[in-house]
């Protein structure tokens, strides 16, 4: 996927008709009777060769208040934010409302780019609403059919040098991750600088004061929810000097909100963390203090670790904790339980309101960051080895002995290991994570995720198939008989 793409509008314009037509199924209900679709649908579209994430969103009400409209209005409004391009549908044979006015208007302030599209504009009769549609201040509308797929070629050529934007920005951002090591290779984890700063996202819950601490870090109110979002643009990210050290910070769209968290809401929210792992070498994981180790905080923790990055968590607002020794010995105790294989990440106390515990915060980041690009020698790995084997052998399944010769660091960002073994099907998993939690231990790397593998060095004897043909040197001189 290269880009979100988010289809908005009025109520049975025919979101939901293009919806199914760009993930070529019918995933959404379609029915003449507006306000069908209430919640947010997410599929994978396609128009020929590009490929990318489509929402379909409920339709616009001018309701601002707590009301089912209200509600679905609020979402809507998410997915405008979150998305890297929009389709702000209007219907052909309607013409432009007032309604579409304002929509029109509210658009331009939350996303960089609005494609205009006319739906249903089939025949001469759409003619005086495309004429119309100009005044909406959106560019050229493109003159569309989603239900007989009319238009699609205009949306593919609009669609297109946004694609290959994205796709040039992402990979500018994307942080070097699973970079091969060898003999050579220093020990020492790469220096951020001004061209090439430190990649930190900072995700969470709702509410649980992400904003307040990134505005805290840079040490200006700014608003970080500005109209272009998108995990890869400027305008959520923000390089800053922390500590004396160049750091690029990304901020989520729409995680922040104060608003009613909803159970559609929390799965955005995620959906949104997760983009952002992927831009990341250390990931700041932020809780609240009331309500902390939620499933949505566990889930993105737990992909910052299967992706391969680094993890800080911090604890937000300790300032009205009141118990904070017992509170944070129940924190730890909860961390270890509830996410073991991040055993030993930093666990910080920190009140983005007031300030205190950033500098830990930033010492934890650059802690995590340096293990996360730890190099182990050879000859110390091997070492460390025999010491394992001799402590606890591994087993023998089936009866099968399963000899671990040789060990070996193939990459670092995150630190991944080879080791030589015969039978690596029948090692069972409880070994290995012998082999890693000594690894964190021994060479304090405590936190970072270790990637393990297990190769079959096979049998080095090259005479093994060939004894039976092979006649042996004794055999030979029998043969000749005595000299």
């Amino acid at each position: 996927m290269t880009f979100t793409l988010a289809i908005v509008g009025r109520p049975n314009v025919g979101k939901s008709t293009l919806f199914n037509r760009l993930v070529g199924k019918k995933l959404a209900l379609v029915d003449d009777q507006p306000g069908v679709t209430r919640d947010l649908r997410e599929g994978e579209g396609r128009i020929a060769d590009l490929r990318f994430t489509v929402i379909d969103s409920a339709g616009l009400e001018e309701a601002t208040d707590d009301s089912l409209q209200g509600r679905m209005r609020r979402l809507t409004e998410r997915a405008v934010e979150m998305a890297d391009v929009c389709i702000f549908m209007i219907d052909a044979r309607a013409g432009v409302l007032p309604a579409d006015e304002v929509f029109a208007d509210i658009l331009r302030k939350k996303n960089a780019n609005v494609i205009l599209a006319a739906n249903k504009g089939e025949g001469k009769a759409a003619d005086a609403t495309i004429l119309e549609a100009y005044a909406l201040g959106l560019g050229e509308p493109i003159r569309m059919s989603a239900e007989h797929g009319e238009g699609m070629g205009e949306l593919m050529d609009v669609l297109r040098p946004i694609a290959e934007a994205h796709e040039e920005k992402a990979a500018a951002d994307a942080p070097e991750v699973d970079v091969d090591v060898g003999e050579d290779d220093e020990d020492a984890p790469r220096i951020p600088t001004r061209a090439k700063p430190l990649q930190i996202a900072v995700v969470g819950r709702p509410n649980a004061g992400k904003s307040t601490l990134i505005n805290k870090i840079i040490g200006e109110e700014r608003l970080l929810t500005g109209p272009e979002a998108g995990i890869t643009r400027d305008a959520i990210s923000v390089q800053q000097d922390w500590g004396g050290v160049p750091m690029r910070i990304f901020d989520t769209a729409g995680m922040r909100k104060k608003a009613k968290v909803q159970e559609k809401l929390e799965k955005l929210s995620v959906s949104d963390g997760l983009r952002a792992v992927k831009f990341a070498e250390v990931v700041v994981v932020l809780l609240d203090v009331e309500i902390p180790f939620e499933q949505q905080d566990l889930r993105i923790a737990d992909l910052a670790e299967r992706e391969g990055r680094a993890v800080v968590v911090a604890i937000n607002k300790w300032d009205v904790e009141d118990e904070k020794q017992t509170k944070l010995k129940e924190l730890r105790e909860s961390f270890e339980r509830l996410l073991p294989q991040l055993r030993g990440a930093p666990l910080v106390t920190v009140s983005a309101k007031t300030g205190k515990g950033l500098d830990s915060l930033q010492q934890a980041i650059m802690r995590a960051h340096e293990v996360w690009n730890r190099r182990i020698s050879t000859a110390h790995l091997n070492r460390w080895l025999t010491g394992m084997l001799e402590q606890h052998p591994p087993p023998a399944p089936g009866g099968k002995r399963i000899k671990m010769r040789y060990m070996t660091q193939v990459k670092t960002r995150p630190p991944a290991f080879v080791v030589m073994t015969s039978h690596p099907d029948l090692m069972p998993e409880s070994y290995k994570r012998y082999l890693v939690n000594g690894l964190r231990v021994d060479f304090d790397m405590p936190g970072t995720p270790i990637r393990l593998y297990l190769r079959d060095q096979g049998d080095k004897n090259p005479y093994k198939d060939k004894k039976s043909s092979q006649p042996s040197r004794l055999s030979k001189h029998l043969k000749k008989g005595p000299s």
